[in-house]
């Protein structure tokens, strides 16, 4: 195997010479440079990546927990991790737990044992609850955790993106809005349903408890919170689901019940997930800037590695709105 020293040997250069020239650590001559690198190519000599990780204590790669989900949004800011990591040339490890607090923590004694430089963590899932550990790596927590952990925090602003949505509803004609949600052991779940409730309260609209559902952000927990809604007497003329996966799950509900939308009922979602722009019909929906989200939680990242004992921020990102055709106009 060639090294460094069998480089110099031919080169008749110094050692350190050659890691100069190959790490670009140090300003050497043109000439020296070509020199070097001539014999680079001719013995075709590449670089331990684990050597100079073990010498720089840096391995250029990024550890990302997630707890289990089939929600389509978590899906899509990993993508954009993934991608935004490469840009800035690191390699992503990426582990799911499956909700078990145990993979918790084998995977984050994986990441110690492959020397990643740092975690983004991602709690996808509120019935999933985390043990005690301890986390010595540079952390950043994506949306949630389920408990306090001394790390960089990234959030949208939920209670806005309730808010938003359940006001287009009102200024839509809808006084009778019913909510699905996510657990309220999640408090982004808490968020939205406050948001809900103080775009009712501006309007003067009576809040209805039975009109608030609880189940889980996922695909079935819309199913089965839209079929817990439409047992009942009465019908709300329009639902907010707190997630675009949930509202995926509340058209399958309403299309078993042989209900149309918008014409018979109308749904809002949360997320601008993908999929929304091609349902049937369109979405109509509260976008979470999921780009902006990844790269602000890698730059993060990368920047608390570089500076470990700064202090710990939180940063909050804003949602907007996304009119599509879910939604019946019932006002003129």
């Amino acid at each position: 195997m060639t090294t460094m020293k069998d480089i110099a040997r031919l080169a008749k250069v110094s050692t350190s010479t050659v890691s100069h020239v190959i790490n670009n650590s140090r300003f050497v001559s043109e000439e020296v440079r070509q020199k070097v690198m001539r014999v680079v190519d001719e013995l075709n000599y590449t670089p331990s990546v684990l050597a100079r990780s073990l010498k720089i204590k840096e391995t250029k790669t990024i550890g990302m927990l997630v707890t289990a989900s089939n929600n389509p949004f978590f899906a899509q800011v990993v993508a954009e991790v993934e991608r935004y990591c490469h840009q800035q040339n690191y390699q992503l490890i990426l582990t799911n737990t499956n909700d078990d607090d145990e993979l918790v923590q084998k995977n984050l004694q994986l990441f110690a044992q492959k020397q990643v430089d740092g975690v983004l963590l991602m709690c996808t899932e509120s019935h999933f609850q985390s043990t005690d550990f301890c986390l010595k790596l540079p952390s950043v927590i994506m949306d949630w955790w389920p408990e306090e952990l001394n790390a960089d925090k990234i959030f949208e602003n939920s209670e806005l993106g309730g808010y938003l949505a359940t006001r287009y509803l009102i200024e839509m004609g809808h006084q009778d809005i019913a909510i699905l949600t996510g657990s309220f052991k999640k408090s982004l779940a808490v968020n939205r349903l406050n948001g809900y409730k103080k775009a009712l309260q501006e309007a003067n609209i009576p809040l209805r408890e039975e009109w608030i559902i609880e189940k889980h952000f996922h695909f079935e927990g819309g199913i089965q919170a839209m079929q817990s809604l439409l047992k009942q007497k009465q019908r709300p003329t329009a639902v907010f689901a707190c997630s675009d996966a949930m509202a995926v799950g509340a058209y399958q509900a309403a299309w078993v019940a042989g209900l149309q939308i918008p014409q018979d009922i109308s749904i809002i979602g949360y997320d601008n997930i993908e999929l929304a722009q091609y349902m049937s019909p369109p979405l109509t929906t509260i976008h979470q800037p999921k780009k902006l989200f990844a790269q602000l939680a890698v730059d993060t990242l990368l920047a608390r590695i570089k500076n470990p004992e700064k202090k710990h921020r939180t940063f909050m990102l804003e949602p907007s709105l996304i009119i599509r055709s879910s939604v019946k106009r019932l006002i003129s």
